[in-house]
Order: structure tokens, then sequence, then C-alpha cells
């Protein structure tokens, strides 16, 4: 990939302290942007940015709290955002976590869904004024191969009724998927540029491949590196998805490999279960009624 000179771009990541999060910052930052690490964990967050600081000396890098399993969080996050800073050309939304026992945020939504899904919605409908007054932005999401095996469960969304934690997980990267796609078409709908594109890691070896609390064993992962996509290369979609000039919005993104788990970035096709429109509807509907944030496309 042949990458742009991004200098006096602002960006915004979340879950940008390890794994993809961190590889896209160390390349966004190499090419002159200004990247905040958007983190639940500010003294990894911390550690991050010196460790991309070593990598680019002199790059503009920030560190802000933010916990997407807290809507007060995510509200404190984009107050003290939209107070310091006036433009934001890339949100990427990253952060995930995977496959919990059932746990739930501090609103009391199922953990995944809660984090993966209802976190990034409620920060990009607080974010969105400032991405819609930034000339050319885009609003990145991180979804999932493993959004074809989803189904968005509306009555039994915090798992109440039963739980597993793979099933609760596909469904959250479906979410993902569905918010992107739909996002892109009330942007377009509303006369707005700015770009909602979805994209997928294929299958990448990061720290999220845990046993419980506990990291995979040196074995496990070594095979895992020999066969999966190492971290550098599962960020090249987002970072093709933020930065390639012909992707209009509304594109997924995703390896160009066999069975698409690894690869370089190219256009991929959502499942068709993404696609069902009344579904996407009810998604928004339900998300901004869980959420209490209502998206604003009015440009000021």
């Amino acid at each position: 990939m042949e990458m742009p000179n991004l200098s006096g771009k602002a960006v915004v990541i979340t879950g940008a302290n390890s794994g993809i999060g961190l590889e896209t910052a160390k390349i966004l930052a190499g090419c002159g942007a200004a990247v905040m690490l958007a983190v639940r964990n500010i003294e990894k967050g911390r550690i991050a940015k010196d460790e991309l600081l070593r990598q680019t000396p002199g790059a503009a890098i920030e560190v802000m709290p933010l916990d997407l399993a807290d809507l007060a969080s995510i509200q404190t996050f984009s107050d003290n955002f939209r107070t310091h800073f006036h433009q934001l050309d890339l949100l990427i939304n990253n952060a995930g976590i995977m496959m919990p026992p059932l746990s739930y945020t501090k609103d009391g939504f199922e953990l995944q869904f809660g984090s993966n899904h209802l976190g990034h919605f409620a920060l990009t409908g607080l974010l969105l004024p400032i991405l819609i007054n930034t000339p050319g932005s885009r609003i990145i999401t991180v979804s999932s191969r493993a959004h074809d095996r989803g189904q968005i469960h509306f009555e039994n969304l915090d798992g109440a009724k039963g739980y597993k934690a793979k099933k609760f997980y596909n469904q959250s990267k479906l979410a993902n998927l569905y918010f992107a796609l739909e996002l892109d078409k009330r942007l377009k709908q509303n006369g707005l540029p700015v770009r909602s594109i979805a994209c997928h890691p294929g299958i990448s070896v990061t720290n999220i491949f845990k046993f419980g609390n506990r990291s995979a064993p040196p074995a496990v992962r070594n095979l895992a590196n020999r066969f999966l996509q190492p971290p550098e290369l599962g960020a090249l979609p987002t970072i093709y998805a933020a930065t390639e000039e012909s992707l209009k919005g509304g594109e997924y993104i995703g390896p160009d490999g066999p069975g698409r788990i690894r690869g370089y970035p190219a256009l991929d096709m959502p499942h068709a279960i993404a696609q069902d429109a009344a579904v996407s509807q009810r998604l928004w509907a339900v998300s901004e009624r869980l959420t209490g944030v209502v998206f604003d496309f009015q440009k000021n």
C-alpha cells in the first residue's frame, strides 16, 4: 500500500493501546497524523504512547480515558474532545471484547453487545457534529468475519434468556456491520459527505486470543502466527478503509486471501444476514433508545 501524507489530520482510535488498534496508530502516526488513543486503561495507553514516540519521534500522540462499557465515560470523553479539539478526520471504532463469561456494562447491557456495538454507537453519535464539520472525514468500524454467523436477538439482548459467549460475540460483530452500513445510508440521505466504512482484519493474532483472563500459551500463539494475520497485517484493512481515496462510503474491506482469513486489503461482501433493511432500522432505533444518543444529521 502506498501511504498518503496525513499531516494535519486528526484521528481517534478506540482500543489503541494494543493489537490492531496499536498497529493502526503506528501506521497513521508514521504518516503524520495526530492520533488520540482512546483507551480504558490509561496506564496502558501511556505505555503505548511511549512505544509510538520511540518509533516516530515527535509524533503528535495524546491519550484520553474512554470506557465503552460506561455511557457516562463516553459522554465525558466526547465532551472533553469537543471542548479541546475542533477537527476530527478519522474516527476508528476498533476496540472489542471477545467471548467473556456473562458480564454486564455499567449501564446493565450484556458486555459484548454493550461495549462492541452500543459503546461505539454512542461515541459516534456524540462526535458526529465535529465529524460533519471536518471536510473529508470518515468513520471506520471494525467488524469481523464472525458476523455471518450472527443474529440480532432483540428479545434477549441482555442474555437473561440464555447466554453463549461466541453467539453473543457474533451478534456484536453483526451489529457493528449493520451500524456502519446504516450510518452511511443515513449520512447520504442527509446530503452529508462524511463516509462510513466497515472493515474486518481476517483472523488476527492479537491479545484478544485469551483463555479466560490468561493469554494463550506460547505454542498456541506460535501456531496461530503461521496461519493467521499478524497484527500489523490485520491493521491493513482499517488503514485502507481510512485512507483509500476511491472509497465512497458503505464499503466493507477485508483481506484478499482464501477464506478472507489473511492477505492484503480489498473489497469484501457482507453476508446477506447483514443486509436486512428491517433489522438494520430496528437495531438503530433500539440502539438510540438504549443509549439515549440520537444522531443529529444537521450541519451547523
